[in-house]
């Protein structure tokens, strides 16, 4: 159980399988994120379709409503939500340093309010195990700090603390049927995101969350953190870049060793009226949209390219309607799904460089809002 075959390598990229007790996942691999045990705006059915093979579910949401303990019995994540596949819950850590306004953190844990109603709770590395137990996904993760990327003294004393609870978090484990993965930190310092690589794998882990970027590092200094992360950590175990999910990220970090991905962002563009594409995103809010006839993406097989056209998506937008929404994230999800698949096979055939030559010279910087 939780073995990872690496199948072929194409210089750094990898395309490998991780065995999960819901299924294998076969890698890279991107993860839809479902906060609150959904896909927002999403079906596990339709999720299905579009060939998902993981979902993130989140612990700190999940722990505040509808309560972990009430997950459990009534079956765990995967029969709360009927989501058939492999799913992953993070600690909660990210949350907690994130979303809560009053914090206390100590060598023990972290105390903070709610941030629905301001009530008082205390996580650590335990209580965050114990949480992700009840909840039952198939890979959980570490409960760490989430430390301010540029801040070097911030950074050194936080990694003391993130390694020293992903010490505890190890010997909290109780279940056989989770795969529990150490998170990687140190900002955008090179020997700091070493020293913690070299430590996590020491410990064994089965699996590497790098946590940490996309948080307001520039993308050079977050490629450099995933080189590094090729360069240290075991090549026997899944790297998993967690909460990366744009599609140029995407093929730049598998070129630089990364499996797994997760991110809200195609569910959340879609909410905004915001489609990705292998070019670039278009706003479909815009009037320049009002009478395209054209899919949202032309080439695209999914439902909502299929089926509906530019000027139909502009008016459910311009009229918030929520099957815009809807369509939207579908369209945004097969697309990062898409990409994920065709990197792979790319690996497969030893063809992924020119893949990712071509992939990211088509990719432009800026926001696309005009044809």
């Amino acid at each position: 159980m939780f073995e990872f075959d690496l199948e072929k390598q194409h210089a750094h990229a990898r395309a490998g399988v991780f065995h999960t007790p819901h299924g294998d996942l076969l890698t890279p691999v991107f993860a839809p994120v479902g906060t609150a045990a959904t896909v927002k705006a999403l079906t596990p059915a339709q999720l299905c379709e579009l060939g998902a093979s993981l979902v993130l579910s989140n612990t700190y949401h999940l722990y505040l409503r509808p309560g972990d303990e009430l997950v459990r019995d009534l079956g765990g994540l995967h029969a709360f939500m009927r989501w058939p596949g492999p799913m992953l819950t993070d600690s909660g850590g990210f949350q907690v340093f994130s979303l809560s306004q009053t914090r206390r953190i100590d060598p023990e844990g972290v105390n903070f309010k709610s941030h629905i109603d301001g009530s008082l709770h205390r996580f650590t590395p335990e209580k965050s195990i114990a949480i992700q137990e009840n909840l039952g996904a198939d890979i959980i993760m570490a409960f760490d700090e989430c430390p301010p990327p540029l801040d070097r003294a911030y950074n050194e004393a936080s990694l003391e603390l993130t390694h020293a609870w992903a010490a505890r978090c190890l010997a909290a484990k109780t279940r056989a049927d989770q795969a529990l993965f150490g998170i990687v930190q140190g900002g955008v310092f090179p020997d700091l995101r070493a020293q913690s690589a070299r430590y996590l794998a020491g410990l064994g882990f089965p699996g590497f969350g790098i946590g940490g970027l996309a948080v307001g590092e520039s993308k050079a200094e977050m490629h450099a953190m995933i080189e590094i992360m090729d360069a240290e950590l075991p090549p026997d175990r899944p790297r998993y870049l967690m909460g990366v999910g744009s599609p140029e990220d995407l093929v730049s970090a598998v070129r630089r060793g990364v499996d797994m991905f997760d991110c809200v962002l195609p569910t959340r563009l879609a909410r905004n009226h915001a489609a990705l594409t292998r070019t670039g995103r278009l706003n479909l809010r815009n009037a320049v949209f009002a009478r395209d006839s054209r899919p949202v993406e032309p080439g695209c097989a999914c439902y909502c390219c299929a089926n509906f056209t530019r000027a139909y998506v502009r008016h459910l937008a311009a009229s918030d309607e929520i099957l815009g929404a809807v369509l939207l994230s579908i369209h945004n999800v097969h697309l990062l799904l898409s990409i994920t698949r065709e990197m792979r096979a790319a690996i497969l055939a030893g063809t992924f460089d020119a893949y990712a030559d071509e992939f990211l010279a088509n990719y432009p910087v800026k926001i696309k809002d005009e044809v």
